[in-house]
């Protein structure tokens, strides 16, 4: 019989690449996956991966197993969460969810607060990231919910085994120190901000993306980017401080910050879309989980 584990680790292979990049996702030494994979193939008769230059990918049979591997871990993952549910008699079982930081701050601590009264036997553990690494934690089950956005004009990917939820849609506001001379205006015309410094996120997010091909698209110019961060406090910091400009979503900004003036751009609507990631086959306590995130989106809108 073919022990979980390994089939773990060689679903965790694939979606790595490299055995290296697997051992630093796990925690364990390259040496000691190897060797399980090499128990693997013993036990399954045949080879499982083969190299391609610095990195893997599987053999026909290596393909049928993670493919098998998927239902047979999610089914342990199911029966774990009813035993959970039988001991404590109520919905129970750990949940880990993803988030970036203002739906983190805005959505999934106001969900977590709620899940503490409502379902007390459920543990939550939350960790801030980005989609770029929440998605493949979430495939590979080192997460269990993920909460995304998705910026107008630039689709995420859509992934059959995931189930995708809509939590809320949030406009982008240009953020401008108080005293810039276009502060006063209601809508702010991004054609004359060409010379403006401008705080983003880092290269390679979603934020930054949008950030590029909003000034390209509606403002004509290509945006001075001297200042990144992806905390949105830094960001807002950074106008107030520096007489940069930023393109901030309505999460991000909070209600009552002060030195910045927060308007629209006049060349038209800018959005993204927030929504919720799981699994296929959602437990009790992640439908639970996802439950109270979408109640905790409905509150930020009202």
């Amino acid at each position: 019989m073919m022990d979980l584990h390994r089939l773990r680790l060689l679903r965790e292979v694939h979606g790595r690449g490299t055995v290296h990049g697997a051992a630093r996702a796990l925690g364990y030494s390259p040496s000691a996956i190897s060797q399980q994979l090499a128990v693997l193939e013993r036990e399954a008769g045949t080879p499982l991966l083969e190299r391609v230059g610095r990195n893997v990918r599987l053999t026909a049979a290596g393909e049928v197993l993670v493919r098998h591997a998927a239902a047979l871990l999610e089914g342990v993952e199911a029966a774990e969460a009813e035993l959970a549910a039988v001991a404590a008699g109520r919905v129970a079982g750990v949940v880990r969810i993803g988030a970036f930081q203002s739906a983190f701050i805005r959505v999934v601590a106001p969900a977590i607060r709620y899940l503490a009264t409502t379902h007390p036997d459920i543990r939550v553990q939350a960790t801030e990231l980005e989609v770029e690494q929440a998605a493949p934690a979430l495939r590979m089950q080192q997460l269990d919910v993920m909460v995304g956005d998705e910026y107008d004009g630039q689709p995420r990917a859509v992934h059959a085994d995931l189930r995708r939820e809509h939590l809320l849609r949030e406009q982008i506001s240009v953020v401008l120190p108080e005293d810039h001379p276009l502060a006063a205006k209601r809508r702010v015309p991004l054609q004359q901000l060409s010379e403006l410094p401008w705080a983003a996120c880092q290269p390679g997010t979603g934020h930054r993306e949008m950030h590029v091909r909003v000034c390209r698209e509606l403002g004509g110019f290509e945006p001075d980017i001297r200042y990144s961060s992806d905390d949105f406090r830094i960001l807002l910091e950074l106008v107030r401080t520096t007489g940069a400009g930023a393109l901030l979503t309505e999460l991000a900004i909070d209600t009552g910050a002060p030195g910045v003036a927060v308007r629209l751009p006049a060349e038209g609507e800018v959005g993204r879309a927030v929504y919720l990631l799981t699994r296929r086959i959602r437990t009790p306590a992640v439908a639970a989980v996802a439950d109270a995130l979408a109640a905790a989106a409905t509150q930020t809108r009202s």
